[in-house]
């Protein structure tokens, strides 16, 4: 075809373009246009919203390395966070979808029956990122990998759990003791004598000893002005977490006081078993990095800060005897990628961390979690 026979559809195309996208704007400014949730979508748009998230998602996620989902605290921690943050929405094996969420456009789907038409990268991209055009958020935290990577090993777990299942998961020992509330509801910080608020008492344990495992760490004997400064670092964001973040936030300055002078008033003096059983050697390596760093290496001893053994430490300053070592490891890991805040002090950690390799910062940390608590001056 010559140009010549080209130059009238080119010109009427050059025409229509303009009028109909003038004609598109006319029609949405004159708000005949329903954006009313109760309406629903038309079966064509619901259609092609969906499929342009599939493909979208599809694309996307296949730049993404696998979620590294082998530790078997992951699907515990993610249990923690869909009960908060997921399931108001999305219902669960034991509680159909909410009425609320129900009346929203699009509806959010039952995740225990959809999860598995998605593969584990697209998953861990839509937890991360979230879906525009829906109540889908993106993570709170882009920072936190490992929490997004807790998520998915729970929705992959999710199809094959009952109510009964869900329940023990997501409230341990404190199912059939303490139904869930707000901590707001539950801190009489009026009284000084707090009652452990279900919410934390989910994931920390009841007596503010975790859940056996590095899913959530221990909370007691922690000092109060450590966890106070926690908190705040949390809810102003400073200290990256998608799960603690939403909560420290809801909370006023005096619940955070009264949270962690309860939490820092309980005794929890075990070490963590799954430390105790590794290697002596493992842990004798660790011992040598505390007590005496790696002068070569420019790390100071980490019983400096952190005991056991010396007095007079800085209170914001964490204890590690008795913490789970995998969580312990997770925090170094953090440090290291300077993906840690939470205090004045956390460039200190950063600087450490990055002169460890990963074994060192396994041997010091299973050398922490093997000692008991009481072993702090």
């Amino acid at each position: 075809m010559k140009l010549g026979a080209l130059k009238p559809w080119l010109i009427r195309g050059a025409i229509a373009l303009p009028a109909g996208l003038a004609v598109v704007f006319l029609v949405v400014s004159s708000g005949v246009v329903s954006i009313k949730a109760s309406s629903g979508h038309w079966p064509i748009t619901n259609w092609f919203l969906h499929y342009a998230m599939r493909r979208s998602v599809s694309t996307y996620s296949t730049t993404l390395a696998e979620p590294k989902l082998d530790e078997p605290w992951l699907v515990l921690k993610g249990a923690g966070h869909f009960e908060t943050g997921c399931r108001p929405c999305h219902g669960a094996p034991d509680i159909a979808p909410p009425v609320i969420p129900r009346a929203m456009t699009p509806h959010p789907p039952s995740l225990s029956s959809t999860v598995s038409e998605w593969t584990k990268e697209e998953l861990f991209f839509i937890v991360k990122h979230g879906v525009k055009f829906t109540a889908m958020p993106a993570w709170p935290s882009p920072q936190r990998d490992d929490e997004v990577s807790a998520v998915v090993a729970f929705l992959l777990a999710l199809p094959k759990l009952d109510g009964v299942g869900y329940r023990k998961l997501v409230d341990g020992e404190t199912a059939t003791s303490r139904a869930a509330a707000p901590v707001s509801e539950l801190v009489p910080v009026d009284t000084g004598l707090l009652a452990l608020a279900a919410s934390c008492a989910r994931c920390h344990g009841e007596h503010g000893e975790g859940r056996g495992s590095a899913a959530f760490p221990k909370l007691a004997l922690q000092t109060s002005d450590y966890q106070y400064r926690a908190l705040q670092a949390y809810a102003r964001a400073e200290r990256h977490s998608g799960i603690m973040q939403p909560i420290a936030a809801a909370l006023s300055s005096q619940q955070m006081r009264a949270l962690s002078d309860y939490y820092a008033g309980l005794h929890d003096t075990r070490p963590d078993p799954s430390a105790v059983a590794a290697p002596l050697a493992q842990r004798q390596r660790g011992q040598a990095i505390a007590t005496h760093g790696i002068p070569q290496r420019g790390i100071p001893p980490c019983v400096e800060c952190h005991g056991p053994g010396t007095g007079g430490r800085n209170r914001a300053y964490p204890k590690l005897a008795g913490q789970y070592g995998d969580y312990l490891l997770l925090q170094l890991g953090l440090f290291q990628a300077r993906q840690r805040g939470g205090s004045p002090y956390a460039h200190l950690m950063q600087h450490v961390a990055a002169r460890l390799d990963e074994a060192q910062m396994r041997d010091v940390s299973f050398y922490y979690a093997a000692l008991s608590a009481e072993d702090e001056p």
